[in-house]
């Protein structure tokens, strides 16, 4: 089960790189595209969508951390806190923005914590 908790927690910090690139350095091109975004809609939205990327840049360097600290309890920590803060941020961007972010973020942090505790 802890492989699954590895595997569900990798994803969840790519997907999160992803999103980070999108809402930041790719928001004109690709991001624009994803966001189903006009150019004019886009050049508002821009400093807003880069905050919201770093936040989720912030997001996937806790997950990584968990990858990364040579501590286990420490590493966990972090898994725990990037899972549960992208599960968290996944219901409120279904409840407020478009119900597919609970499957793309809540779905995956949410069965990447179970495994881990399952572990």
């Amino acid at each position: 089960m802890l492989i699954a908790a590895k595997v569900l927690a990798g994803l969840v910090l790519f997907i999160h790189v992803y999103i980070f690139l999108l809402e930041t350095v790719l928001f004109e091109s690709r991001g624009r595209k994803v966001f189903g975004l006009t150019k004019e809609n886009a050049a508002i939205m821009k400093p807003a969508m880069s905050n919201q990327g770093c936040y989720n840049g912030f997001l996937a360097v806790a997950l990584a951390l968990g990858f990364l600290l040579p501590d286990a309890a420490t590493g966990r920590a972090f898994t725990i806190y990037g899972l549960a803060c992208v599960a968290v941020a996944g219901v409120w961007g279904a409840m407020t923005v478009q119900i597919r972010i609970l499957f793309v973020q809540t779905i995956p942090a949410v069965l990447g914590l179970a495994a881990l505790f399952l572990a």
